[in-house]
Parts: C-alpha cells; sequence; structure tokens
C-alpha cells in the first residue's frame, strides 16, 4: 500500500467517522502481511518518531531527480519596512529579476478571498458572521462577505452596519488582491491564481496549469494547493508572503503544519536544470524555529520539535482523545462534557494507569454553524487504559445522550485539537 505524502492532514476524515487513512493502512497491512511505503519529503511527526525508533524502516532520498539542485533559502525582515502591496524591496526587485530572465515567480500565501476583514474607519464595527465567532472574508470579485467556517454568503456592504458610515475598508490580504495588485505591478506578465475559488469550475485548475506551461515568464500565486504536486520546471522563485503564520498558533502542531508548507512549496523552486531561491517574508528572522528550517532543513527542524513534544508530553509520545460536544445551548454543551469528566473520574478511581483529563474547555472558535462546542481531552502513555475508559464512556454517552440536544463526537489521535 503506496500513502504518498503520508503527511498530509486531508488523510485524516474530520467529520462522521473519524480515521486516519495512513493509520488505517498499516493496521491492513499488518493483518494481511503487506508492505506500506510511506512518502513525503516533510514526513509528519508521528512517522518520524516510528522511524527513529526504528518501527519503521527509514529510505532517505538525499537527491533530487535529474540535475535539479535544492533551493536556496533567505529569510527577508520586514521589521521597520515600508511594505508595497504586502511586499518588500527585496521582493519585488528579486520578482523583476527573474521576470527578466523569462523565469517564473511563485507567490504563496495560505489565505483565499480579498482580505480576512472588513472594517468601518468610523465606529470600528467588523462584519462578522452570524453563526459563528469568527469574521467573514471579502470576496471582491463576487462582491459578497464569505463565511468559510459555515459556508454563510452575504452581499458586500456598501455602508457599516452599525453607525452607517460609508468609510469601510479591508484589513489584511488574500490571494484574489495579490493578484489584483501584481496585475497593476506587472502588467505585462500573465498572473494566474490557484485557490479553492478560482478553480470552482470543472477542469479549471487544469486550463490553468497549461496557461503556466505556455508562458516562460509568469507570476503564479496561490494557496496550498500549490504547495505540492505540482511540476513548473521554469519556476526558479518562491516568495512565502506570510513565514510567521505558525509561530504562535494555539495548536502545538501549528509550527509542524507551517513548516511543512514552507517546505513543500519551496520544493516548486528550481525542479529542473535552473537553480530556484526561495524568500522568506517574516517579522521574526531570528526565531529559533524560523533559522532552523532555513540554515538545517527540515529533518533536524522536526528532530527538535519531536524534543520539545517529548518534553512537554505531546503527541506523539502520548495519546489522545478528544471528546467534543456541541448544541444550540451552550450551557448544556458545557454540562454534558462535565458529567462525562465526572463519571471518568469515578470509573478511574483506584486505576493503576493514570489517564490525564483537561476540561471541558470552550473550542478557540466557540460557535461555529450556530453551534456551541466544548473539548475534554484526555491523555495517557499507553493506550490499552485510554481505549478501555473511552469504550465505558462511549456506553454512558449512548444511553444518557438520547433526550439531551447535544451532539458529541469521539476524536482518537486527533490532529484538531481546538
Amino acid at each position: 500500500i503506496i500513502i504518498d505524502e503520508e503527511h498530509d492532514a486531508s488523510y485524516k476524515q474530520q467529520d462522521g467517522f473519524r480515521f486516519h487513512a495512513r493509520d488505517l493502512a498499516i493496521m491492513r497491512a499488518k493483518s494481511l502481511s503487506a508492505m506500506v511505503l510511506l512518502g513525503s519529503a516533510t514526513p509528519s511527526y508521528e512517522s518520524l518518531a516510528n522511524a527513529l525508533q526504528k518501527k519503521f524502516a527509514w529510505i532517505k532520498l538525499r537527491a533530487r531527480a535529474g540535475s535539479a539542485q535544492i533551493p536556496t533559502m533567505e529569510r527577508i525582515d520586514l521589521r521597520g519596512q515600508s511594505l508595497q502591496h504586502g511586499f518588500s524591496d527585496t521582493s519585488l526587485e528579486a520578482m523583476r529579476l527573474c521576470l527578466q530572465r523569462q523565469e517564473q515567480v511563485l507567490i504563496f500565501l495560505n489565505r483565499r478571498g480579498y482580505a480576512p476583514t472588513l472594517m468601518c474607519h468610523q465606529c470600528g464595527w467588523i462584519a462578522s458572521c452570524n453563526h459563528c465567532d469568527v469574521n467573514m472574508t471579502v470576496h471582491k470579485r463576487a462582491n459578497k462577505l464569505h463565511c468559510h467556517h459555515c459556508g454563510v454568503q452575504k452581499a458586500l456592504p456598501q455602508s457599516c452596519e452599525e453607525c452607517h458610515s460609508n468609510e469601510l475598508f479591508t484589513v489584511g490580504e488574500g490571494t484574489e488582491q495579490i493578484e489584483l495588485q501584481l496585475n497593476t505591478l506587472f502588467n505585462n506578465t500573465p498572473i494566474l491564481r490557484i485557490d479553492k475559488d478560482s478553480t470552482l469550475r470543472k477542469s479549471a485548475l487544469t486550463q490553468i496549469t497549461q496557461k503556466i506551461h505556455q508562458h516562460d515568464q509568469a507570476i503564479l500565486v496561490g494557496t496550498q494547493m500549490l504547495a505540492k504536486g505540482h511540476h513548473f520546471p521554469n519556476v526558479t522563485l518562491v516568495i512565502v508572503m506570510d513565514a510567521d503564520v505558525g509561530l504562535f498558533s494555539a495548536d502545538f502542531r501549528g509550527m509542524e503544519r507551517t513548516a511543512q508548507l514552507i517546505t513543500q512549496v519551496s520544493g516548486r523552486a528550481g525542479r529542473a536544470t535552473k537553480p530556484g531561491h526561495v524568500l522568506l517574508q517574516t517579522y521574526h528572522p531570528d526565531h529559533t524555529a524560523i533559522e532552523t528550517l532555513c540554515n538545517l532543513g527540515y529533518e533536524t527542524f522536526a528532530r527538535q520539535g519531536l524534543q520539545e513534544r517529548h518534553a512537554l508530553g505531546l503527541p506523539p509520545f502520548t495519546h489522545q482523545i478528544l471528546i467534543r460536544s456541541e448544541s444550540a445551548d451552550e450551557t448544556l454543551a458545557q454540562v454534558l462534557l462535565e458529567q462525562v469528566r465526572q463519571h471518568a473520574e469515578d470509573w478511574l478511581k483506584g486505576s493503576a494507569h493514570p489517564v490525564t483529563m483537561m476540561g471541558p474547555y470552550a473550542a478557540i472558535i466557540v460557535r461555529k454553524a450556530g453551534q456551541h462546542r466544548y473539548i475534554l481531552s484526555l491523555k495517557s502513555i499507553q493506550r490499552a487504559p485510554l481505549h478501555q475508559l473511552t469504550a465505558h464512556l462511549t456506553a454512558w454517552l449512548e444511553q444518557n445522550t438520547k433526550t439531551h440536544k447535544v451532539r458529541y463526537t469521539i476524536d482518537v489521535d486527533p490532529l484538531e485539537t481546538y
């Protein structure tokens, strides 16, 4: 069984019956005495830990195919700089030189839409979703506000809903805005955007990639859809606009995912005979994680990350199960998990294998699609006591939630912990 890009979070089913396709493949292969091949330039910490512990055989490919060389990485310090449409002068000059050589540039920004926030200059009102605790994203071409969490859309307002002022402005940049701004800066160069919005139509992605191969010089703008799986031989410059996005994430996997994305998108540069160069725009060029990734590469970065996880007792060195509750009534969602925790504590009394519990605590986005969400975290160094407890709690929940207006889910080895 071959699992390509095994680190990709899309292998984890996040709705309904939750499972990880990679882990399922490993278990299936074990039962059939078959072989599993996990492929990735940026292996997940779980797979890397298994390789370091000799549970997996580790085959390292140290060279690129053909004569292609590993691209060089450079940090662009944004502190104190005046940015032009989100780009530093260094980045813009590098783009001009690249295009003069009849080569292609890839701009990576993992944020679709025109801007993530619409605000009123007079009173500070922010356009937020009525069903979720998030701001709505501006999609200027469609003339809409769009919630990327519940999918709700509404027309782009012309005036403030609070003070009725016409002085509305956007905050931040998305791929749609970057595409428009680059069209003004490089009006003789094809600008091609690849994100969820530009590839909605059938065969749209194929048409865009064909255009990329037709032009010697071009600027590609995109989200993580551009990060892997594409071979653009004339791309020699990659610019990562927001390299800091995962540095201060509430999710302990935030920096792992950011490093994987940066490394994967960097891999689009210099895939043929021409050398590749990567520019990381950052306000924290001296941050240990950014320095390590640029100077020593993903493997060293990930090994250091594993040491931190081990010291903090985080997966993959402990096993975790999350029980989530959601209800239109916030109190009901919280109370159910309080009852679950009390029941778990009673059942665990005298147990020789400790299970650590945290919560119930509110999800970072407490309200999503009109539902208030709470989380109870169960952790243990050993799987067996955790699974025994979960089996017991599952039976209890099935008996005690039939008349409640609360939904619950049980997620083993969760990738989303917030």
